[in-house]
């Protein structure tokens, strides 16, 4: 049985979808195992993927499902997913060839019960490191501690254990199609820590259809996923008052765009919100304004 997933979610990505395929061709090793989750696309995906399967050059597994959003395909990947880690590698990236021998590498000198994975860098494709490097003084941390504590900047690359990841799925919010994929980091930041390795496990390239660049078109229309996400990340116990109290401001301004009159009673910090009150009063001004509803 193999030891990694790599696993890719996709929404009409076929013009770029075989950037991700052919840098997993080049894996210098191959002990992986590439799930596709086709979250309704109405392109040419399955087609191109059915063609990859029949090469037969690496192990593809592919499923198709109605579109939930990128959360939505992450719980069907999670429900998949057998192998003992994971990564995802979004269907505009790519991977270095030596990327996955690199974690196989590293887990098997390093990995243990008491981590739930490895933290690894990006890469624009020129190469730069996207934000900063991992400290070399710490071996491990939480994501939190790093972005929190540590000044780490940009995005960073998670290799988790698959059992917890089963862990802690995302809401479906009925005609909503987001939900931070980091609720599910942080709720694992609050029993375990992560090895750190100074190696380019993906390289990254925002695109102008990608989530990263819609991200207040993405707040307006999907609130409740946004309010839940800020509700949560206002409960994680090692996280200091300057940050909830952040967190509470986008959590009225979500609530106020969904029409959730109970937030108030909702709330897991109610004096903090109350004290959000003017600044989430004047986010939802300015989302409602620089965005528009799809």
């Amino acid at each position: 049985m193999k030891k990694l997933t790599v696993f890719t979610p996709t929404y009409n990505r076929a013009y770029c979808l075989d950037n991700c395929y052919e840098s997993l061709k080049r894996q210098s090793c191959k002990d992986f195992v590439w799930l596709i989750i086709d979250d309704g696309s109405t392109d040419d995906t399955e087609a191109l993927v059915d063609g990859w399967i029949i090469e037969g050059v690496i192990e593809i597994l592919y499923l198709k499902q109605r579109n939930q959003g990128m959360h939505g395909a992450h719980n069907t990947a999670f429900e998949l997913i057998d192998t003992e880690l994971n990564i995802c590698i979004d269907s505009d990236d790519y991977m270095p060839g030596d990327a996955v021998e690199k974690i196989l590498a590293f887990w098997n000198a390093f990995g243990n019960e008491n981590v739930s994975g490895i933290i690894g860098l990006d890469s624009y494709t020129d190469g730069r490191i996207i934000g900063t490097e991992l400290p070399n003084s710490l071996r491990e941390s939480t994501l939190f501690d790093l972005y929190q504590k540590h000044g780490v900047t940009g995005d960073k690359k998670l290799v988790y254990r698959t059992e917890l990841t089963k862990k802690y799925p995302y809401p479906i919010f009925t005609g909503e199609k987001y939900v931070g994929l980091a609720y599910k980091y942080h709720m694992l930041d609050r029993d375990y820590q992560m090895l750190l390795m100074n190696e380019v496990l993906c390289c990254v390239e925002y695109l102008n259809d990608g989530s990263s660049l819609n991200m207040l078109n993405q707040y307006r229309n999907n609130p409740q996923g946004f309010a839940f996400y800020r509700r949560e990340l206002m409960k994680l116990p090692f996280a200091n008052v300057l940050f909830k109290y952040r967190q509470a401001i986008h959590y009225v301004s979500s609530s106020l765009i969904s029409k959730n009159w109970l937030f108030l009673k909702e709330a897991p910090k109610k004096v903090l919100t109350i004290l959000a009150l003017p600044l989430g009063i004047l986010l939802y001004v300015y989302v409602t304004t620089k965005s528009r509803v799809v």
